[in-house]
């Protein structure tokens, strides 16, 4: 059977994360250098390979001097780990969404993670180019990864959570 590549359109995607900060309200950051490729042998994107990775010198909150934290030793040591990096191990229909599963390689340490995935088609736009788009999400343990930075709040609780939600708008482009 054929394969079918696609790349990433990062014109029209995101990558988010969303934290907890002082245990009362979300931080978002987002990563703006991401690129991500899709093999698939059908167009229903069973089985499909995914791989991606994403410059953790691109984070941003909004914040410069939070950006300029998350990118030191504290959390992801941007100068020593330039990359997260992410590669499936399985894409598999549920319903009419997927699950995916792969290896998430962040500062150094791989683990495996399980994102949630909607199908949202297959379109074609003015300018006869076929793209595939796909919203994610899911959740991980910022500590298993070696981001344990924290501090103690006065009142109980920690300045940052440890879990982090991912958050993803993702439109492919087919390679001819």
């Amino acid at each position: 059977m054929a394969t079918t590549q696609w790349a990433l359109d990062p014109t029209h995607s995101e990558l988010q994360f969303k934290v907890k900060h002082l245990m009362i309200t979300t931080v978002t950051g987002s990563l703006k250098t991401l690129n991500a490729s899709l093999t698939s042998e059908a167009d229903d994107f069973h089985n499909a390979q995914v791989s991606f990775d994403a410059e953790t010198s691109s984070i941003d909150t909004g914040n410069k001097d939070r950006d300029n934290h998350l990118k030191s030793g504290d959390f992801f040591d941007a100068e020593k780990f330039p990359k997260i990096t992410f590669d499936s191990t399985s894409l598999s229909k549920d319903g009419d969404d997927y699950t995916l599963h792969g290896n998430l390689v962040v500062k150094g340490t791989s683990k495996p993670v399980k994102l949630n995935v909607e199908f949202g088609g297959i379109a074609t736009d003015p300018w006869g180019n076929t793209k595939a788009g796909f919203t994610l999400n899911g959740k991980i343990n910022r500590t298993d990864f070696g981001l344990t930075w924290n501090a103690a709040l006065e009142t109980g609780g920690v300045m940052v959570s440890e879990e982090v939600k991912i958050l993803g708008e993702l439109q492919f482009v087919k390679q001819a």
